[in-house]
């Protein structure tokens, strides 16, 4: 029996792989899916929706690879650096998720899926990770007087700091965040404050 919604899902993995987001559109989807454009919309409201679904589960494939890859009894700062690492890598070398760096399009295609479903925000961070943060909490490893979620936006405001690579300066840009990264951790685990 065919099933339409993976069908689409599927081919539209493909497309934006091979092609990108902007320059694949709905009826390159449903071609290839063997379907009608009306149809696509019985499924999904929009291209940004469907491109969101796809986006967010590749994102969670890697956040399970990086988890399952490291030591998490690592002390915070080498366990923070290496997350980091493994998730530019990881990044990097899966189409779907490079979209993230294409500012002008993930900007719009993240708004439009926000609006979409009444979000507020998307988080693509770890949610296992908050667990962690709370287990250093506990441990003494991490100041306990800054609240686990404003610890995640911080971590979350480094890992943006990637799309501004450009403005920073490619020269100097790997250096900065390898600083940034480190500050703001030994910042965190002084635990006297």
């Amino acid at each position: 029996m065919k099933n339409t919604k993976k069908d689409l899902f599927d081919c539209g993995k493909k497309l934006f792989s091979t092609k990108g987001f902007k320059d694949t559109n709905v009826s390159d989807i449903t071609k290839a899916a063997g379907i009608g454009t009306g149809t696509f919309y019985n499924y999904y409201s929009s291209k940004e929706e469907l491109f969101m679904a796809i986006y967010m589960e590749e994102n969670e494939k890697l956040k399970k690879s990086i988890l399952k890859s490291i030591n998490l009894n690592q002390d915070p700062l080498s366990l923070v650096k290496e997350i980091m690492s493994l998730n530019l890598q990881g990044m990097n070398s899966n189409p779907i998720l490079k979209e993230w760096y294409n500012k002008d399009v993930f900007s719009k295609i993240e708004q439009h899926f926000r609006e979409e479903k009444g979000l507020e925000r998307l988080d693509f961070m770890y949610s296992d990770f908050l667990e962690i943060i709370k287990k250093w909490q506990a441990e003494g490893k991490m100041r306990s007087d800054i609240d686990c979620e404003l610890i995640m936006a911080i971590f979350t405001a480094i890992i943006t700091v990637e799309t501004h690579k450009e403005e920073i300066g490619l020269q100097y840009f790997p250096q900065v965040l390898d600083y940034l990264t480190e500050f703001t951790i030994r910042s965190l685990t002084d635990c006297k404050k």
